[in-house]
C-alpha cells in the first residue's frame, strides 16, 4: 500500500518522476515539471491528469496546432499517433498513465 502526498512531491529535475505502479505493462507515473516536455508520439495512448498547477498542452490534430490549458482536476487522453507537448505555467505535478518505456 502507497500514500502519495503528490502537492508535495518535487523531483530533482523537470518532468522527474515517482513510480508508482507497472500493473501488466502499463506504468502509473507522479511527474513534477516547471519546464516544457517535447514534442513527441507515445508508442501507445497516455492518460495525462492534472494534480496541481497549470499546463498548456498542445497538440497537433488535421494538420493544425491547436492547445488547450490544463487545470488541477483536468485529464487530457492522447490517442494512439497524437502529437503534443505539455507546457506547464509554473509548477505543475501530472499523473500519467502510460505503456512502461513510453517516451
Amino acid at each position: 500500500m502507497k500514500i502519495i502526498r503528490s502537492r508535495s512531491f518535487v523531483a530533482e529535475r523537470p518532468w522527474g518522476a515517482l513510480d508508482i505502479a507497472c500493473m501488466n505493462g502499463i506504468s502509473c507515473r507522479l511527474h513534477w515539471t516547471d519546464a516544457p516536455y517535447k514534442w513527441h508520439v507515445n508508442d501507445g495512448e497516455e492518460v495525462f491528469a492534472v494534480l496541481d498547477g497549470m499546463v498548456d498542452m498542445h497538440y497537433r490534430e488535421g494538420g493544425a496546432e491547436r492547445m488547450v490549458t490544463l487545470e488541477a482536476g483536468d485529464v487530457f487522453h492522447a490517442d494512439v499517433g497524437c502529437e503534443h507537448v505539455a507546457r506547464p505555467r509554473g509548477e505543475a505535478r501530472i499523473l500519467v498513465i502510460e505503456a512502461q518505456g513510453s517516451v
